[in-house]
C-alpha cells in the first residue's frame, strides 16, 4: 500500500474510533471512555510486544512516562471537549496545539501569516450565534491540542532512546494509570454490560493500535513535510466522520474555520525543514 494511502487509512481510523468513542459516553461517560481506550490498548500493545524494560536505562523511564503524561492529558481532554461539541470542530480547535508548536520551532516570518489565519478560522466559532458550541467545550479542546503538542515533542524524544514501539506500550499502560481515578466509576458499566467492553476494545484499536501503526510503518517511507500535510486533512476528516457516524452537521461559519485552519497547517508544515518534528496524531 503506497505511504500516503496508509497515512489517509489512518486517519479514517482515528476519526471512526472517536465517533465511535463519543457513541459510549452515554453509557461510560467521556472519562470512563477514555479509561478503557487507553487501558485496553496498553494491554494489546504489551501483550504483542512484551518490552523489555528491566534493561531500560533512565532516560527511557522518564522519556517514556512523560509520553503517557501527554497522552493521558491529551486524549482525556479532547473526550471531555466531545461530550458538547461537535467532532469537526473539536479536532479544528485542538490542531492549533501542533500550530503553535511548528510555529515555535520554525520562526518564520511567514509563519505567523499563518498562524493568523488559523487564528482568524478558530475565531469564527465565537461568532456562532446558536449557542451550540460553548465555551467550556472549546476550551478543553484547545488544552487537548497543548496536549498533543507535548505528545509530539515527547513522542520525539521516545523514538531517540528507545527501538520500535516499546516506548508507546509503557506510555499508554501509564496514561491509563493516570486516567484511573477519573475514569474508574463509568469504566465499571462494563461489569453490568460487557458489550461496552467490545466497543471499547473497538475504539481502542481503530483509534490508538491500527492509527498509530499505520502512521509509523508510513513516517519510514515519506518525508515528514508529506507526512504533515497529509495530517491537514484531519479536521476534514473528523468533520465527515462526525457527520456519517454521529449525524452532525456543521455550518457554513464551522466550515470555514475547519478549512482555515487546515490551510493554514498544511501551510506551515510545507516551509518547515526536514530535521523538524513532524506532526504525529495519538488523539
Amino acid at each position: 500500500m503506497p505511504a500516503p494511502l496508509l497515512v489517509l487509512t489512518a486517519i479514517v481510523s482515528v476519526q471512526v474510533g472517536s465517533s465511535l468513542a463519543k457513541q459510549l459516553f452515554d453509557d461510560l461517560g467521556a472519562t470512563g471512555t477514555t479509561l478503557l481506550r487507553l487501558g485496553l490498548a496498553a494491554v494489546l500493545l504489551l501483550l504483542v510486544l512484551r518490552p523489555k524494560v528491566r534493561s531500560w536505562s533512565r532516560a527511557s523511564w522518564t522519556a517514556s512516562l512523560l509520553l503517557g503524561g501527554a497522552m493521558a492529558g491529551m486524549n482525556l481532554t479532547f473526550y471531555l471537549s466531545l461530550q458538547t461539541v461537535p467532532l469537526g470542530v473539536a479536532v479544528t480547535v485542538e490542531f492549533l496545539g501542533p500550530l503553535l508548536l511548528a510555529l515555535v520551532q520554525t520562526r518564520r516570518v511567514v509563519d505567523l501569516l499563518w498562524a493568523g489565519l488559523a487564528a482568524g478560522g478558530v475565531a469564527l466559532l465565537g461568532l456562532d450565534t446558536s449557542g451550540d458550541l460553548p465555551v467550556s467545550g472549546l476550551l478543553l479542546a484547545f488544552v487537548a491540542g497543548l496536549f498533543w503538542a507535548a505528545y509530539i515533542v515527547t513522542s520525539a524524544r521516545v523514538g531517540q532512546v528507545l527501538p520500535g514501539t516499546d516506548g508507546l506500550a509503557i506510555a499508554l499502560a501509564f496514561a491509563a494509570l493516570l486516567v484511573l481515578p477519573f475514569g474508574l466509576d463509568g469504566a465499571s458499566a462494563v461489569l453490568d454490560r460487557p458489550s461496552l467492553l467490545v466497543a471499547a476494545l473497538g475504539v481502542a484499536l481503530l483509534s490508538s493500535v491500527i492509527s498509530y501503526g499505520l502512521e509509523l510503518a508510513a513516517l519510514r517511507r515519506i518525508p515528514t513535510q508529506v507526512f504533515g500535510i497529509l495530517m491537514s486533512l484531519e479536521p476534514a476528516a473528523a468533520a465527515i466522520a462526525g457527520l456519517a457516524v454521529l449525524g452532525e452537521e456543521l455550518g457554513a461559519l464551522e466550515v470555514t474555520a475547519l478549512l482555515l485552519v487546515s490551510l493554514a497547517s498544511g501551510g506551515i508544515t510545507l516551509a518547515r525543514r526536514k530535521d523538524e518534528l513532524p506532526v504525529q496524531p495519538l488523539e
